[in-house]
């Protein structure tokens, strides 16, 4: 197989580890947990993974070994980059206790559990996915593990291959089917063990014990490089404004993150427009303003970073979904009328006053889209609407006002970009390389010492890689109840941006100064993997306030 010159050298890279696992590895009980709300359901439905304390990793003198056991993994959900470190370190790992131990990798993500397909991780197979990007591996799926069917047919798999344990790298709803998983199997004394990852780009699976989940750090290094290079462009040609959609529905931990990073004219924060009940339209004006006084000094350009999950967080607009929802929940009626007028007006009739008067006021196209391509559960598939376009039209419409009135002078021309899938797949940044390499690590660490529905977590990253702290989190510690498709269930709580923490108010205090006509802006450039500790090294701007 042909490779780059950086491929090559990317496969001979040492991840940097925690010192503490490095040597012979103790793990230290630290206090019992309690999950972050709702703790006696929660308590109910894990009667026997409840209230496990946390562990710390550290290192005592003397080599350290282990019988031989055989574990699984599985990748699941979405892609991340890391997530073949975290299956590299845990392979090295397992092989240093014992080199006897065998890994095996379950296909195509939970599904290769359940249907037993698999694939023995011999170092041959490994040696060929150290510090790339991707799930390739072994692939990744979303079938979700919360039918006992599935559970039971999981237990004969591993019966088969002799498996002790399980590692699911996912991100909160992967690791809520983990914990279930490992409460059903220790409920049945099967003896297979479950342990967990923290995985999302969206960087939403965080919290006081979880500083970051992998793959947000190259994502966005990614994401902010080509924002970067699309201002530089920008500043030359003088002529368009780049609306830019980000990957991010349930929080808007990217955009703020990529704002950080390249100090773009306007970043949208979705909870912020939650908690100040902003409408669509108080948005389109609030861009509008920024236009308007670039345009009066000449600039005609600009950026504009869009959260993709927006539409949601705007209090009216989820009125207005949520309404929609219901009304066309198994309607045949809807469904059988032919023409988009038709459909239009139908709706128009049903809606109440208030919804009715955004519906109208929304280009025909947005408006079409929230009736159409709607998931099994019968929902608008919010991740779909094109919010940088339903921007730039509305913002157009406004300019245009504002002409009219003699209180805009400049040009508007765009150009709308979405980034997604550009940054789920890189290869990954040294920090998400050591960071998942000391994962897998983890992980192992855990199993060997007969840990389940635990998350392996490693901490203090802002400081250099041998001062990390590495150990485990119960997984019931981060649940609470939530109701998904109608019924309440343990889920792990998402984190959203902290509009009290200290990188949002970082943003907050400057973004007027990035609006304006004499700043620069910030152009990260490409990721670099040699150089300099504080270029190849550094950990999200995120982090580094937070810890700061």
């Amino acid at each position: 197989m042909l490779k780059s010159p950086l491929q090559i050298a990317r496969q001979s890279y040492q991840p940097k580890m925690p010192k503490a696992l490095m040597g012979h590895v103790v793990l230290r009980e630290g206090q019992a947990t309690q999950s972050v709300a709702d703790q006696e359901e929660i308590q109910k439905l894990f009667p026997n993974t409840y209230g496990l304390p946390l562990l710390t990793l550290d290192s005592a003198p003397g080599e350290q070994q282990s019988d031989a056991i055989n574990v699984g993994v599985i990748l699941s959900g979405g892609q991340a980059p890391g997530g073949h470190n975290v299956i590299c370190g845990l392979f090295d790992g397992l092989k240093k206790m014992n080199p006897d131990n065998k890994l095996f990798g379950f296909l195509g993500g939970p599904s290769g559990l359940i249907e037993g397909k698999y694939e023995e991780l011999t170092s041959d197979v490994i040696d060929e996915y150290r510090n790339t990007g991707g799930f390739d591996i072994i692939g990744s799926g979303r079938t979700k593990l919360e039918e006992e069917w599935q559970f039971d047919e999981g237990i004969k798999v591993c019966k088969q291959l002799g498996i002790n344990a399980i590692v699911i790298i996912g991100g909160d709803d992967s690791n809520t089917n983990a914990c279930v998983l490992a409460e059903y199997y220790k409920q049945k004394k099967c003896g297979i063990q479950v342990i967990g990852c923290p995985k999302t780009i969206d960087g939403d699976l965080k919290n006081e014990m979880i500083e970051t989940s992998f793959g947000f750090d190259t994502a966005c290094k990614v994401y902010s490089e080509l924002i970067g290079n699309i201002q530089r462009d920008a500043n030359s040609a003088k002529k368009y404004w780049h609306f830019i959609r980000l990957m991010g529905r349930s929080a808007s931990h990217i955009a703020l993150e990529c704002a950080l990073q390249s100090q773009p004219n306007i970043c949208i924060i979705s909870e912020e427009v939650e908690a100040k009940n902003l409408t669509l339209q108080d948005i389109v004006d609030q861009i509008a303003i920024v236009v308007a006084e670039r345009a009066k000094v000449g600039q005609n350009f600009g950026t504009v970073l869009i959260p993709e999950g927006l539409i949601e967080f705007i209090p009216a607009m989820r009125r207005l979904i949520q309404e929609l929802n219901d009304l066309l929940a198994n309607n045949e009626e809807f469904v059988a009328m032919e023409g988009d007028d038709a459909k239009r007006e139908y709706i128009k009739s049903m809606l109440t006053p208030a919804s009715c008067e955004l519906y109208r006021s929304l280009p025909k196209a947005i408006a079409k889209q929230l009736t159409m391509d709607r998931d099994p559960h019968g929902n608008v598939q919010v991740s779909l609407i094109e919010t940088e376009k339903l921007l730039i039209e509305m913002v157009g419409k406004k300019l245009a006002q504002m002409k009219a009135s003699g209180t805009y002078v400049g040009k508007f021309a765009t150009q709308h970009h979405f980034f997604g899938y550009e940054g789920r797949c890189a290869i990954p940044s040294n920090f998400d390389a050591d960071y998942c390499y000391s994962l897998g690590q983890t992980a192992t660490q855990l199993i060997i010492a007969g840990k389940t529905g635990y998350m392996a977590i490693v901490r203090n990253l802002t400081q250099p890689a041998a001062e990390w702290v590495a150990g485990g989190v119960p997984i019931t510690m981060m649940m609470n109840m939530e109701k998904r498709n109608g019924k309440m269930k343990p889920v792990i709580q998402k984190a959203l941006v902290d509009l009290n923490g200290k990188p949002f108010k970082y943003f907050e205090e400057h973004r007027a100064d990035w609006a304006d006509a004499d700043m620069d802006y910030i152009y990260p450039g490409p990721i670099q993997y040699y150089g300099p500790t504080e270029v190849c090294d550094q950990p999200t701007h995120t982090l580094l306030l937070e810890n700061a």
